[in-house]
C-alpha cells in the first residue's frame, strides 16, 4: 500500500485524516493492484515533475488516488485517457497555464488536440472534493484552536479567519459592451472574483461565488453561504477579518478608517499585519498554479468553468501544503488586494459594532494591555521560503 508522508502539525488543511480514508477507500474498492503498475508520472524526474507541475512526487500520487476514487462515486462518460494521464494533462496546465508539448506526448496527445474537456472534467472532479480539503471549522474546539493561532500571530481575539475578494484576470470581448463592462474592476482590467477565507498559516477554509469583477465586495459576501452563516450567530461570537471595502458589523472585522488614538494605531498595525497573510496566500497561490494569472475568455452566464479551476486550484493548494510541498521560487510575492468598489451612498455603521470593535481594541491594543506584540516574528510557510 502507497504511504502517504504529511506534515502533522498543519492540522487545519483537512478537518479529518482523509487522505488515510483514501487508502482505506481505494483498497475497498480493490485499488491495491494498481499501486505497482506503471504511471505516466514515472517518465519524469523529480527536479522535472516541479518543473512541469509544481508538486512532488508524493503530492501528486495522492492526488492521483484521490481522483480515481472520486471518479467511481460520479457518473461521468466513457474517459478519453487514463485517470493519472488524465490528471497530469490537468496538474500541467494549472501550473504552467499551457500544455507543455512534452506532457501532452507522455499521454499520445499533440499541441493541436486541445485538452480542454480534460481539464475540465478533472476541475469538476476536484472542485467536488473541496468538501474534504477546503475546511471551516465547525466545532467549538476548532474555532477555539483556530482563533488562538489567529491571536498568537496578530494579538487580535476571536477572529475565525481572513476574508478578501480574489480577482482573475480573464478576457473579455470588447464587441460586447454591457457584457464587457461588467467585468472591469476598479483597477480598469477585466476579471472574475471569488470569496476566499483563509487562516493564519495560509490554508484556504473557504472558497465560493464566481462573479464579474465590477462586483460589490459587500455584496458578495451578504449573499454568500459563509456570509449568511457567520451573520445568522451559526459559528459563536466571532470575527472573520476584512478589508475597507466591507461594513464593520458584528462578525466582519475592518480597520479602523480614521484613527483618533494610539490604540487604533496599533489595531491597525495588527489588522494589517494578519491580512498580509492573505496576501501572500493569493500570491503563492497564483504562482503554484499560473493558470490563474489569465483564466481566458468568459461570459457573464457561463462562469461555472472558471469557478471550478479556482476551487480545484485552492483544493490542491490545501493539499501541497499539508505535503509541506514549497513554492516555486516566485511565489513569495505579496499579492495585491484590489480596493473594494465602494457603493455610492453613505453607509451608517451599525452602533453596536463599533462598540463591539472599540471594546476589542481598548482591551487588547491599549499600552499595558496583555495583547501579544503584533509586529512580532510569525510569518506564514511561504513568507519563509
Amino acid at each position: 500500500m502507497r504511504v502517504y508522508t504529511l506534515r502533522s502539525s498543519n492540522k487545519m488543511a483537512f478537518a479529518l485524516p482523509v487522505w488515510l480514508a483514501v487508502q482505506e477507500e481505494l483498497l475497498g474498492h480493490g485499488e491495491e493492484a494498481e499501486y505497482g503498475t506503471p504511471s505516466c508520472f514515472d517518465g519524469f524526474d523529480d527536479e522535472a515533475l516541479f518543473d512541469y507541475f509544481h508538486l512532488t512526487r508524493p503530492c501528486i500520487a495522492f492526488i492521483t488516488d484521490t481522483v480515481r476514487l472520486r471518479m467511481k462515486t460520479v457518473a461521468l462518460k466513457k474517459l478519453p485517457l487514463s485517470v493519472d494521464a488524465m490528471v497530469m494533462v490537468a496538474l500541467n496546465y494549472y501550473a504552467l497555464g499551457v500544455s507543455s508539448a512534452a506532457v501532452l506526448q507522455k499521454v499520445g496527445l499533440n499541441l493541436i488536440e486541445c485538452p480542454t474537456n480534460i481539464v475540465g472534467t478533472v476541475s469538476g472532479v476536484v472542485a467536488g472534493m473541496s468538501d474534504q480539503f477546503i475546511s471551516f471549522p465547525q466545532t467549538p474546539e476548532a474555532r477555539t484552536d483556530v482563533a488562538l493561532k489567529m491571536e498568537t500571530f496578530c494579538g487580535i481575539p476571536n477572529v475565525l479567519g481572513v476574508l478578501a475578494p480574489a480577482h482573475f484576470k480573464i478576457r473579455a470581448s470588447p464587441y460586447e459592451k454591457d457584457t464587457f463592462r461588467s467585468f472591469v474592476n476598479t483597477q480598469g482590467y477585466t476579471s472574475v472574483m471569488s470569496q476566499i477565507i483563509c487562516d493564519s498559516d495560509g490554508n484556504i477554509l473557504s472558497v465560493e461565488k464566481c462573479c464579474v469583477g465590477s462586483t460589490f465586495e459587500q455584496e458578495m459576501w451578504d449573499s454568500s453561504f459563509k456570509g449568511r452563516e457567520m451573520e445568522e450567530d451559526l459559528h459563536g461570537p466571532f470575527w472573520v477579518l476584512a478589508g475597507k471595502g466591507y461594513h464593520l458589523s458584528k462578525h466582519v472585522l475592518t480597520p479602523v478608517s480614521e484613527t483618533a488614538t494610539e490604540n487604533d494605531i496599533r489595531f491597525n498595525e495588527a489588522h494589517a499585519k494578519i491580512h498580509d497573510v492573505m496576501r501572500t496566500t493569493l500570491g503563492s497561490v497564483k504562482r503554484r498554479f499560473k493558470c490563474l494569472m489569465q483564466l481566458g475568455f468568459a461570459q457573464e452566464g457561463s462562469l461555472n468553468k472558471k469557478s471550478n479551476i479556482i476551487k480545484a486550484c485552492s483544493v490542491l493548494h490545501n493539499i501541497a501544503k499539508k505535503f509541506s510541498v514549497p513554492p516555486p521560487p516566485t511565489a513569495g510575492k505579496i499579492e495585491a488586494l484590489l480596493p473594494g468598489k465602494q457603493l455610492s451612498a453613505a453607509v451608517e455603521i451599525n452602533p453596536d459594532a463599533l462598540k463591539a470593535r472599540q471594546e476589542l481594541i481598548d482591551a487588547n491594543f491599549s499600552v499595558g494591555s496583555s495583547s501579544r506584540d503584533p509586529s512580532g516574528s510569525n510569518t506564514t510557510e511561504e513568507e519563509d521560503v
